[in-house]
């Protein structure tokens, strides 16, 4: 997977501390929060918290925070059977564009 799909920092778009609802560290956390490992182009892996799963423009997004990181990935995600889940990179600007915004709203909500 490629960091192209970074909220924050390759759009130039910075969150105010706590953007991402309820990962605000100053906290105790009730639940725990899932989380996914990202394979990366270097074959690194990178282990993310899962903001969540929402629809935006008839097809289903995610929102990823690595952990120690501020900067949340999003991808379109598809599952496809019971435990295989794709995440497909946003090329197109524009509908990265519209689906940070939802993403950023959803956020908003939950505060």
């Amino acid at each position: 997977m490629s960091d192209e799909n970074k909220c924050c920092g390759n759009h130039n778009h910075d969150h105010e501390e706590g953007c991402c609802g309820n990962h605000d560290h100053n906290h105790d956390h009730e639940m725990e929060v899932p989380t996914m490992v990202l394979t990366m182009d270097d074959d690194s892996e990178l282990e993310c918290y899962v903001l969540g799963i929402f629809d935006a423009e008839e097809k289903e997004y995610i929102a990823l925070l690595p952990i120690g990181e501020e900067d949340v990935y999003l991808y379109r995600y598809t599952e496809e059977g019971e435990d295989e889940v794709v995440l497909d990179i946003i090329e197109d600007d524009a509908e990265y564009d519209r689906v940070s915004e939802v993403f950023m709203k959803l956020s908003e909500e939950e505060e």
